[in-house]
């Protein structure tokens, strides 16, 4: 699979995941894929939220290992989740 369409999947994902964060004024976008794992940004609220990492793990994180099994780290920010 070319890398352009690993980024098209993510980012399909990642528009079934932007309206809970627009919700709370915050936004996610896909900054590259790297030996199949995915970097992505916060934005908005999003970056100070006190529940960020239970979102990122609960909705960011499960919803691309669902949707995309070839994914092995999702990488927020400076946070990494390992996908097992």
């Amino acid at each position: 699979m070319v890398i352009e369409d690993k980024e098209q999947e993510v980012k399909e994902v990642l528009e079934k995941i932007r309206p809970a964060l627009m919700a709370d004024a915050g936004n996610i976008d896909l900054v590259k894929i790297e030996n199949d794992e995915v970097f992505l940004k916060l934005y908005g609220t999003c970056q100070t939220c006190p529940v960020a990492d239970m979102t990122m793990k609960d909705l960011v994180v499960y919803t691309i290992k669902e949707s995309l099994p070839w994914v092995k780290a999702v990488n927020i920010g400076e946070e990494k989740y390992q996908i097992i």
